[in-house]
């Protein structure tokens, strides 16, 4: 691919850049287990940033360093989360539903006081631009604020006795025990908080597994995990997951995989594991959400969110437009706007104003999207905006390739970067036969003024994907909606509430209706034994 369309000039020329942010390169040579900062003094893995320096040769700058730890600590982190769980007698695990909200609420204020120090994380790791950066930690606050709600909604309606054909009843929810999490890179804040938080909460103890890219930005809240939870609820794990994860996995004493990442790469962790009935498993995985643009559709609306939706961080979305069919009848007009929109992107740092195009974190990336273009190219696509597909360094510039057919590996592939391919089309069921015959099964956009002809597309896509946006990009948002997948896509479902079922069970207290049973139960409750049974709950 040719280098002209980008600007050199871009990247900084020097790692002064840091300083310029109020950073300074962060060696971390401490983990938490087991409710201390354990220090370490192994193997350190370097952290770099998505943007490189350029003088006095090119690289990607240094922001320091991890601990590398081995399977022997993968085992010892592992222990300290057994150790809490205690055969679900932890005291974590059997506390007031109150008392674990009143924990997270506490962390709630002490994970605030951290904002500008994780968005410049966020910028400097995985290129995520300042507005989005602030945005995902934002959005993250909120979602822990709603969690706490809806825990406490859950509760309250757990907090009567049923009786029926003569049995008296009490249903809550209890943990499961021993939650491995494991975060993607594109949302290494939000996404972690999306299945950490819920375990917590809910009272399981967890292993958590930062992202590789996006893993330092999670070091300022280990003092603030430290305060808020007794020992051995959240414990970090740092190192190659083929060997800690491995090691893990291996032992058969994780109860839960929570993993957002690849459906190639759950699999092979999955299997590891020595007793899968009973692992429980919440997956978020890959995903190839197409648009549909039929003839009568609003022009205006389709180019914004076709624009937002194929190109807002660099397209490194799983719930990001990955393919958009636009009618033949209309697709010369739409060709025609939406390429010009795409030569107007500003392409930058991501600390620079109105920037939306930003160095990608994976160093491998550049080359595999270069794969995808040329592969459509020798088999007829062409690339439509000036400069697409040219790269320089860690920035990749957005193409726009038409006409996409079925032999060309980007018709099938995710390529979870700023490609856009665009496949015309006569009839709608050319794009439903697409959804029918993929492998994934997250979301579509259907664009269209004809409520008829919207109706019946949504009849079958509901059955083959699990959100169908009308007039609107595909997104996750808002969080109390459910978040989930068919197929290769997902397995459980998340939202704030969701998440909350997911990382728990349905549990009962019963007894038969009689005199003696009934005197049990309400000394239980008048005098608060026990911190399952009880007619309390947390306004």
């Amino acid at each position: 691919m040719t280098e002209s369309r980008v600007n050199q000039g871009l990247f900084p020329a020097s790692d002064e850049v840091l300083s310029s942010l109020g950073f300074r390169p962060l060696e971390q040579r401490y983990y938490l287990c087991g409710g201390e900062i354990l220090p370490w003094s192994g193997a350190q893995q370097s952290v770099y940033s998505a943007i490189y320096r350029t003088q006095p040769q090119p690289e990607r700058i240094r922001l320091g360093s991890v601990p590398q730890l081995s399977a022997t600590e993968a085992l010892q982190v592992l222990d300290a989360a057994l150790k809490s769980w205690d055969l679900g007698r932890g005291d974590w695990a059997t506390m007031r539903t109150r008392d674990r909200i009143a924990a997270v609420q506490h962390f709630l204020k002490l994970f605030s006081l951290q904002k500008e120090k994780i968005v410049t994380l966020l910028m400097l790791e995985i290129g995520k631009n300042r507005s989005e950066s602030e945005s995902e930690f934002e959005r993250t606050e909120q979602y822990i604020a709603d969690t706490i709600e809806a825990l406490k909604e859950i509760d309250r309606d757990a907090g009567k006795i049923e009786l029926h054909q003569g049995i008296y009843a009490q249903i809550r929810r209890g943990p499961l025990g021993v939650v491995l999490c494991m975060a993607p890179y594109n949302y290494p804040l939000n996404e972690s908080f999306a299945t950490l938080l819920p375990a917590i909460i809910m009272g399981n103890s967890v292993v958590f597994k930062p992202a590789k890219h996006g893993v330092l930005l999670l070091e300022p809240l280990l003092k603030a995990f430290q305060e808020a939870f007794p020992p051995g609820v959240i414990n970090f794990l740092y190192g190659e997951g083929k060997e800690v994860v491995k090691a893990l996995m291996e032992s058969g004493k994780v109860d839960v995989l929570a993993f957002i990442g690849s459906s190639k790469t759950a699999a092979e962790i999955k299997k590891i594991h020595p007793r899968p009935h009973r692992l429980r498993s919440v997956l978020g995985l890959d995903a190839k959400n197409p648009a549909i643009v039929m003839p009568d559709a609003d022009m205006d609306i389709v180019l914004n969110e076709c624009l937002n939706g194929t190109l807002a961080f660099n397209g490194q979305r799983c719930t990001a437009l990955k393919i958009l069919f636009v009618h033949r009848s209309v697709v010369d007009a739409f060709l025609a706007r939406f390429v010009r929109l795409v030569e107007q992107l500003k392409a930058g740092m991501p600390w620079e104003d109105g920037v939306t195009i930003t160095p990608l974190p994976e160093p491998d990336k550049p080359t595999f999207l270069a794969s995808l273009i040329e592969d459509a190219q020798t088999k007829g696509a062409r690339v439509l905006n000036e400069g697409g597909g040219s790269r320089h360094l860690s920035l990749v510039c957005p193409t726009v390739l038409y006409p996409v057919s079925p032999s060309m590996r980007i018709y099938h592939e995710e390529q979870f970067g700023p490609i856009v391919p665009i496949v015309p089309f006569d009839d709608v069921e050319e794009p439903i036969q697409y959804i029918t015959e993929s492998n994934y099964g997250q979301q579509v956009s259907v664009f269209s003024r004809d409520p008829d002809l919207i109706a019946s597309l949504i009849d079958p896509m509901v059955n083959q994907l699990c959100r169908v946006n009308i007039n609107t990009k595909c997104q996750r948002g808002p969080d109390v909606y459910p978040f989930n997948g068919r197929k290769d896509s997902a397995e459980g479902t998340l939202s704030v509430s969701d998440a909350l079922r997911v990382f728990s069970i349905r549990t009962m207290v019963a007894t038969r209706d009689t005199p003696l049973n009934r005197e049990i139960f309400n000394r239980i409750l008048e005098d608060r034994k026990s911190n399952f049974l009880s007619d309390q709950f947390y306004l």
